[in-house]
């Protein structure tokens, strides 16, 4: 590994309780897989995580949750970085590879309620928000889709941590929010959800629920050992999820949604979704095909998302 004696290995991470969580997992896996090696993280504040009051649309994207981490990669200061796969832009810096990704937590997102809200109806759940309830939220997805099934809805600026929405929803700033179950459920606040929603109310974000690790392309020996921690299934499915996010030249600015897993016969069904933000245009297409072509497949189902899509939606 191109590390030096005398220093233990360090992770570069974002510095929320999700992403801590997150970078100890890779830890404990490196230790077990490697006893009796020295690593660390090192906390490193971003711009996504630096202004709060906007969309990251309106900063630069969702590569602000990256950029100051893969500089510091790139200067050595750390020898590899630890993100949640869904913040990771698609087009990584030169030099720097998705070396592992560590197998897949549950991809669906959860609607939140406030504490004594009556349950929603699993059949209809997005009936549990009155009507013109303010909701929430930093994504424009969610956004688009929850406009689409209920253009009543009003649709607000959250952004923060996990448990600061939480506390905002508390607090009555809103009528509900949605977060992903994969990170309630890593930093056990899997009760807050009052209801998951399947995908075909909610389609997820690319990569949603996967933990990845980038490091340097020509640090060979640490990337054999992250490779090493990887899961193989959770890679099939960012190949495709991260392949249609790429053909549609995916921003924080427009609507996407993806989300690939394998059928009983082992085919890899891949479904995505493009849509304006205010939900006055909604489009789904599934394509299914032998899971050695995940990245023609996710790259295949991008292009005729654009074909249909008016073009607007992708300019």
């Amino acid at each position: 590994m191109d590390t030096a004696q005398h220093r233990p290995l360090r992770l570069g991470t974002r510095g929320s309780p999700l992403a801590m969580v997150q970078t100890r997992t890779v830890l404990a896996r490196l230790r077990a897989a490697q006893p009796g090696l020295a690593a660390e993280a090192e906390v490193i504040t971003t711009t996504g995580d630096a202004v709060q009051d906007r969309r990251l649309a309106e900063i630069g994207g969702k590569g602000l949750f990256a950029k100051e981490i893969h500089e510091a990669l790139l200067d050595r200061r750390i020898d590899a970085a630890v993100h949640s796969l869904k913040d990771l832009e698609t087009a990584l810096p030169p030099g720097i590879v998705l070396a592992a990704v560590l197998p897949r937590e549950d991809a669906r997102d959860a609607l939140i309620l406030p504490p004594g809200a009556p349950p929603p109806d699993p059949a209809e759940p997005l009936a549990a928000l009155p009507q013109g309830a303010a909701v929430g939220t930093s994504s424009v997805r969610r956004q688009a889709q929850l406009l689409h099934a209920r253009p009543d809805l009003r649709v607000g600026l959250l952004r923060g941590n996990v448990q600061t929405r939480l506390a905002k929803l508390r607090d009555g700033q809103m009528a509900a929010t949605l977060l992903a179950l994969a990170g309630l459920r890593r930093l056990g606040l899997a009760d807050a959800a009052s209801i998951v929603l399947p995908p075909d109310v909610m389609l997820p974000a690319a990569g949603q629920g996967i933990v990845g690790i980038t490091a340097r392309q020509d640090d060979a020996a640490l990337c054999r050992l992250l490779a090493a921690l990887g899961d193989a299934e959770a890679m099939l499915a960012a190949t495709a999820e991260r392949a249609l996010l790429h053909e549609l030249d995916g921003s924080c600015r427009t609507p996407i949604g993806a989300h690939a897993h394998r059928l009983p016969d082992g085919r890899l069904h891949v479904e995505g979704l493009v849509a304006r933000a205010d939900g006055s245009f909604l489009l789904r297409r599934v394509l299914v095909g032998a899971p050695e072509h995940a990245a023609a497949l996710g790259a295949d189902l991008g292009r005729a998302l654009r074909a249909d899509s008016p073009p607007d939606v992708l300019a």
